[in-house]
């Protein structure tokens, strides 16, 4: 049974000083500097582990699973996590293929926007598809917000050929599978849209009244190239 401290849930409101949530965290830290010959791609931080319990309400096991899980992830696929300067897929991010709304759904969740018509697999792998998902994964999920309420993906398939899925082989499948799971709309994608995000946050394109899809991948484009050394840190704690 996944091991909890009573009121788990009520944590995720308690700001990081609390004196519940410091002993959650050195309880974190304490499991993971046990652990025998494990290499952690990130320092142990207080920043860094309250990601994990936030992510999980406070539940120590599962947080402990799911830190275990991202390292584990991480050291395992260097095909994606071992670089993530923004310049390895910096003609991906400036085709639009990348985009995320400025706003937060009414619970709270991030929203990303991926055009997959906007992806040339002759020009990038699916590796680097899936690296900048884990870039900016990386990024948003320093935010407290997004800790506590999650991240939520609009897949635009328009555009979608054979070339893309080839470069989807059964081993890059099960790595994605891992750490992704997809939900996908039918044809009427307007009208399922709007059931599932307020129009006031979708851009014009998906039948909403923000800017349009172009500005908001280049807005993120531009915070991904303003996090380069961020994202330079975290890949060599990687390679270490």
């Amino acid at each position: 049974m996944s091991q909890a401290p009573p009121g788990a849930g009520q944590l995720n409101a308690l700001p990081d000083h609390s004196p519940r949530v410091r002993g959650a965290v050195s309880e974190l830290r304490r499991r993971a500097e046990a652990e025998p010959g494990q290499r952690w791609p990130q320092p142990l931080s207080d920043a860094f582990l309250l990601r994990f319990l936030r992510a999980r309400d406070f539940h120590l096991d599962l947080a402990w699973r799911l830190l275990k899980n991202y390292q584990k992830w991480r050291i395992e696929c260097p095909e994606i996590s071992a670089d993530l300067q923004p310049s390895s897929v910096l003609g991906l991010l400036q085709a639009g293929y990348h985009g995320v709304l400025r706003s937060r759904d009414p619970h709270g969740s991030k929203v990303l926007i991926y055009r997959i018509g906007q992806w040339d697999p002759s020009l990038f792998t699916v590796y680097d598809v899936f690296r900048v998902s884990l870039i900016t994964s990386e990024l948003i999920v320093k935010e407290t917000e997004t800790q506590r309420n999650g991240v939520k993906a609009i897949f635009d398939l328009q555009g979608w050929r054979f070339s893309h899925a080839f470069q989807i082989s059964p081993a890059v499948a099960k790595k994605i599978a891992a750490v992704l799971t997809v939900y996908m709309h039918g044809n009427n994608y307007l009208q399922s849209l709007t059931e599932h995000f307020p129009v006031s946050i979708l851009p014009q394109e998906y039948g909403g009244e923000e800017v349009s899809i172009e500005e908001l991948a280049k807005e993120w484009t531009d915070f991904i190239m303003a996090s380069s050394d961020y994202l330079q840190s975290i890949s060599l704690a990687a390679e270490e």
